[in-house]
């Protein structure tokens, strides 16, 4: 249930015109949201971010709109973070145009993070790559801060799953949109072990001009942003630039000069990105001295396969497999094999591309 000041935050944040400047202007005045909405617009400065006062049209308590809110929220058991509360990221706070409001599902008391990017259209290698890096980085305590897209996004949150750590996905939606619905397992797992957050409220579609604010966050969480194959004009590089305002280390994978997916990060390390080879690259600069955390590590996804599973995940490697050279190699038939790929995609050990090929993620 949202509690009284969330309720009045979510009734501020649905007036149309208001924003977030708008929101900080007001609680500068006012102090907190209840007070703000008992003092009504009438007593508000003429204009409060990009809004007549005079014109204000605060959603009732017992409005179709205000109660539609509150409905989505609770039924995905998600609750809001304001600016000015004690659980709000100090890190996000220092940035010059922090979010007023989050809309947050999970555990939302991270520590130290890195954020990692890349192209949605990563190569088998990049993905590998990828979830290698947030595997051994979220083993040092280092929570993995993303953005749920398809691609290298998706490889850094499984990464940081895989090894029990911590990861945080930013939504360029509302916190009940599951965006890309693919990724709708992904989305779960992530509120189970870390969080899912948006600055937007629920019921707002994914639109293209979100997230370039939602790539301010995932910089604005982090101590540095990590970018693993990103082509020109990528939005990676709008996540880079926001590290570099904000004071945060970028990283940078290299790539092969001839692959597009390669020409932005090459630029990075042109324009004096930090080249990283290895995650020990990476955890000398944003935790000095730091050691692996033995609590937060989870069972291996390869504990308790079968001997044939086991088989057919050490057929496995970078290298994307056709499913009919597995079943050559492997021996099993077409209904045997596509019930243990199954099984090994589900837990996260596999990774179908088009075309009915595989690879593994270890």
């Amino acid at each position: 249930m949202l509690t009284a000041s969330e309720r009045a935050w979510l009734r501020l944040h649905l007036t149309k015109g208001l924003g977030r400047r708008g929101l900080f202007e007001l609680q500068r005045i006012f102090s907190t949201p209840e007070e703000i909405l008992d003092a009504g617009p009438a007593r508000w400065p003429e204009r409060v971010g990009s809004l007549r006062s005079a014109n204000a049209e605060i959603p009732a308590v017992d409005g179709a709109t205000f109660l539609a809110a509150v409905d989505r929220l609770e039924a995905v058991e998600a609750h809001l973070v304001s600016c000015w509360d004690a659980s709000y990221p100090e890190p996000l706070k220092s940035i010059h145009d922090p979010p007023a409001l989050l809309y947050v599902r999970g555990q939302f008391d991270i520590g130290p993070a890195l954020a990692i990017v890349g192209s949605r259209r990563c190569s088998p290698q990049g993905r590998k790559t990828t979830r290698e890096f947030a595997r051994e980085v979220a083993r040092h305590g280092i929570a993995i801060i993303s953005g749920l897209a398809r691609g290298i996004d998706s490889a850094a949150h499984e990464g940081a799953l895989d090894s029990g750590g911590q990861t945080m996905a930013v939504l360029g939606c509302g916190i009940d949109r599951v965006y890309p619905p693919e990724n709708s397992r992904l989305f779960h797992r992530i509120c189970e072990q870390g969080a899912v957050i948006s600055e937007y409220p629920p019921g707002t579609e994914p639109l293209a001009g979100h997230f370039p604010g939602r790539n301010r966050i995932i910089s604005g969480l982090s101590r540095g942003v990590l970018v693993v194959e990103a082509a020109d004009g990528s939005g990676s590089l709008i996540t880079a630039e926001f590290a570099l305002e904000q004071g945060r280390e970028v990283f940078a994978v290299p790539g092969a000069i001839s692959a597009p997916n390669s020409s932005g990060v090459n630029s990075l390390l042109k324009d004096g990105a930090h080249l990283v080879t290895a995650p020990e690259d990476i955890l000398h600069l944003i935790s000095p001295g730091g050691r692996p955390t033995p609590t937060g590590a989870g069972p291996s996804p390869l504990e308790g396969l079968s001997e044939t599973e086991l088989r057919l995940a050490g057929l496995l490697s970078a290298e994307p497999l056709q499913a009919d050279d597995l079943a050559r190699k492997s021996g099993l038939t077409p209904m045997e094999l596509s019930a243990i790929l199954l099984q090994l995609e589900l837990r996260g050990i596999v990774t179908q591309l088009p075309g009915m090929r595989y690879l593994s993620n270890f």
